[in-house]
């Protein structure tokens, strides 16, 4: 009786030891495994950490079979469903979705586009990111800093994320010049890849000799095209916009409405692509429109090296007396990522 409580109990602990141990698991088109803690899908790239790397392993999608884990994901298919649950490979031609509802649907692996891990917590939601760039040029005491920053946090049913943005350069006998940006963006998710979007930005320019420039837009947008190798959004609705400035000139508010686009390409090559431009035709303000663009380009180069452009416009076609109707930005670089 003894040694057969001693083997149970040894039993229990060995199971437990297992099922700690049970991992997430990839199984490639070539019949390769790789086993660990998949993180995400996104961008056509799956995460995965392993105890034997320092860093994340990051894997075509398309180059993946099977996938196997419990772990609770947000998941997003082609054709704009949203769902919360995990991922299991029971037959090769499908995987199937565990939801925390209780249901299960199979889907085609192809069709999904997008996933990553969602726990309760808020901290595993959250994204950040920030950026610091500083020049100088003895010759003509020029300096140029500046400050690139993001936060973004993903829930089921929605989205929110944030920027700002700043370049200020200063050089002897010239006017110092400053660019300031900001932005808070949120999107509530509708079915059939609908969603809502509220946006407020502000701009300082002292081209176009804005002091503050804030916008306020809502409106309805959906997703034409949403793969694992790209997607292409468009929007529309209405705005509002309060605009003071650095001259003589009285401060405005109108309404306007505004068309917009945006294309990402992220599998096309070593070439990735991300472009979004709107078109803001007055409402109150008769023949005025004003244009906002963005292009941001990535190509990779041999021995791990890359070649980055990325370029920003703001035009105005009535720009206040001794502004210029465009000022733009051009920043280009090569780096080395490991």
């Amino acid at each position: 009786m003894k040694k057969l409580f001693t083997f149970l109990i040894l039993s229990l602990i060995i199971n437990a030891a297992f099922a700690r141990e049970v991992r997430d698991s990839l199984i490639f088109k070539n019949d390769n495994v790789i086993v660990g803690e998949i993180k995400a899908l996104d961008k056509g790239v799956v995460t995965i950490e392993t105890d034997y790397s320092d860093s994340d392993f990051q894997i075509e999608w398309q180059e993946v079979k099977e996938v196997y884990s419990k772990q609770n994901y947000l998941i997003t298919l082609m054709s704009g469903e949203r769902h919360n649950g995990s991922l299991w490979t029971y037959d090769p031609a499908h995987v199937t979705l565990h939801l925390t509802t209780g249901d299960s649907l199979k889907v085609r692996i192809e069709d999904i586009v997008y996933f990553k891990t969602y726990e309760n917590d808020f901290w595993s939601r959250l994204s950040a990111s920030i950026d610091f760039s500083y020049s100088f040029t003895k010759a003509n005491n020029y300096t140029q800093s500046g400050i690139r920053s993001s936060l973004g946090y993903v829930a089921s049913s929605w989205s929110a994320s944030a920027g700002y943005n700043l370049i200020r350069s200063n050089q002897d006998d010239v006017e110092p010049t400053r660019r300031e940006d900001a932005n808070l963006n949120y999107k509530k998710f509708l079915p059939h890849d609908f969603y809502v979007p509220a946006n407020y930005a502000f701009l300082s320019n002292t081209e176009q000799l804005i002091d503050v420039r804030s916008t306020f837009s809502a409106g309805l947008g959906k997703y034409l095209i949403h793969t694992n190798d790209s997607y292409f959004g468009i929007e529309t609705g209405i705005s509002y916009l309060n605009e003071v400035y650095t001259s003589d000139d009285p401060s405005k508010n109108s309404m306007e409405a505004y068309f917009g686009a945006e294309l990402n390409l992220y599998d096309v090559g070593d070439l990735t692509l991300l472009t979004k431009g709107i078109v803001f035709p007055g409402i109150t303000e008769g023949g005025r429109w004003r244009i906002d663009y963005s292009l941001d380009t990535k190509y990779d180069l041999p021995w791990d090296l890359y070649f980055k452009v990325g370029f920003t416009l703001n035009f105005d076609n009535q720009p206040v007396e001794g502004a210029g109707k465009a000022d733009y930005v051009l920043q280009t670089g090569v780096g080395w990522e490991l």
